[in-house]
């Protein structure tokens, strides 16, 4: 006899493939979204500085540029909130699709922004303006995308690698904007700064066309049909999710410090330090970028799966541990300038990361309680956006520039960890717990 969930009645069979598909649509989803956020990080330390802020000293117009980097991190905490509101209210899947054209939109156009050679400032103007709506797209795709995997999943065993798939979009999405923008950048050689870096941002309306087509064909999660069969809907789940787990928001925010800002140092920072300071070439660093994420591939995913053995909490820590001492590893090897050397502390900086990124999607979402989780997810996972992500490389750029030194950048990374492990410590652990069950962080 076919035995049913009690979310949703549907037999064990149809269950799996659904999860098989949800999984598959997330990940997809989120590897596009990633793609076209990296696309602007890499061309920001690449190309944005020279083409917008041609009046600048280069490391002034490195600081310029990645100011507009950063603004797309602001965008992010306001798409969580919009999205977020929405994503408790309509559904996980019509808010992913909404995400999706967002983020794709913005980025298309960005390959269409007139240099400051034509246009002034303008040209930098209208950059900033689409990467806030970038941000905006991306500050609501992480949660509904953790959502719409982890929410599929039946056994309690199993969340953290459900979960860590849409993760799986981040090391995905930056192999191929990395991929492109080294295949067009051999190809188009000096053309590469007047036009060659504007077709990885045309590429990317392929990509959404693609995943568009993927998220339409998923349904919604049984818990969130769950809470509306049981009529616990929120009006105003942004809104009542500050209300009532604000401490799980706050430290959301801050476990990710030594998650996020060491992951834009090593990933978007390096090319301006690697080609700028210790005049290696272009490809070369973006090819040690791509073995990076290549590593990721298989790392993210495992980590998930030993959260799911160890605990959440505990594979998180070990993870802030070790990018706190890593930094330090990292640059003592770049500022050899060994060519061996820096390709090899390129490969291997990812893996701090995702020792707290594969964990990391189940450890905060399960922190909520099911009518406000991709509220509550949300905002605290893109707060981080505004005091790690955004500032990071401009901090580290900052950093280089007063004390000359990477090992002044590694003693940031460590002050994150200190903090993420403070955090991490204070925050819920639900591995292994019913997380369909109403809470509101109290058990």
């Amino acid at each position: 006899m076919t035995s049913v969930s009690a979310a949703g009645a549907l037999p064990d069979s149809i269950h799996r493939a659904e999860l098989r598909k949800a999984v598959f649509a997330a990940t997809v989803g989120t590897t596009i979204e990633w793609y076209d956020f990296f696309i602007y990080g890499t061309a920001a330390g690449l190309v944005f500085g020279e083409l917008y802020f041609p009046h600048e000293d280069p490391l002034t117009a490195t600081l310029a540029a990645f100011g507009t980097y950063f603004i797309g991190f602001v965008g992010r905490p306001i798409g969580a909130a919009i999205f977020g509101h929405y994503g408790d209210r309509i559904g996980r899947k019509a808010t992913l699709i909404a995400t999706l054209l967002c983020m794709g939109i913005a980025t298309f156009l960005i390959a269409f922004v007139p240099s400051y050679a034509s246009i002034g400032i303008w040209g930098a103007v209208i950059l900033t303006v689409l990467r806030v709506v970038q941000g905006i797209g991306v500050g609501g795709e992480w949660g509904g995308s953790v959502l719409i995997s982890m929410e599929w999943a039946r056994s309690h065993g199993n969340r953290g690698l459900v979960a860590s798939w849409p993760q799986f979009g981040v090391p995905a999405g930056l192999f191929i904007s990395n991929l492109v923008i080294l295949a067009f950048s051999s190809w188009t050689g000096d053309q590469f700064l007047t036009w060659g870096w504007r077709i990885p941002f045309l590429l990317s309306i392929v990509l959404v066309g693609i995943g568009l087509w993927v998220r339409l064909g998923i349904l919604e999660t049984p818990v969130f049909r769950k809470l509306v069969s049981e009529k616990r809907i929120e009006r105003a789940p942004t809104a009542e999710v500050i209300r009532k787990q604000p401490r799980e928001i706050i430290l959301s925010a801050f476990l990710r410090m030594s998650e996020q800002a060491p992951f834009y140092i090593f990933t978007a920072f390096v090319f301006a330090y690697a080609t700028g300071t210790l005049k290696l070439s272009r490809d070369f660093v973006l090819t040690a970028v791509l073995a990076a994420s290549v590593l990721s591939f298989v790392s993210i995913p495992l980590f998930g799966h030993i959260s799911d053995r160890i605990g959440r909490r505990r594979m998180y820590l070990i993870g802030a541990a070790t990018t706190g001492v890593f930094g330090f590893i990292y640059f003592g090897m770049l500022d050899t300038a060994s060519p061996l050397l820096v390709f090899i502390a390129v490969v291997l900086s990812l893996i701090p990361h995702d020792m707290q990124y594969g964990p990391q999607a189940a450890l905060i979402a399960e922190a909520f309680t099911p009518r406000l989780r991709y509220s509550g997810a949300s905002l605290g996972y893109q707060l981080a956006s505004i005091i790690a992500g955004g500032p990071g490389p401009i901090i580290a750029t900052a950093l280089f520039a007063a004390y000359r030194s990477g090992y002044a950048i590694a003693a940031y990374i460590a002050v994150c960890a200190i903090i993420s492990i403070v955090a991490t410590a204070l925050m819920p652990d639900y591995t292994g717990k019913d997380i369909s069950a109403e809470y509101d962080g109290k058990r």
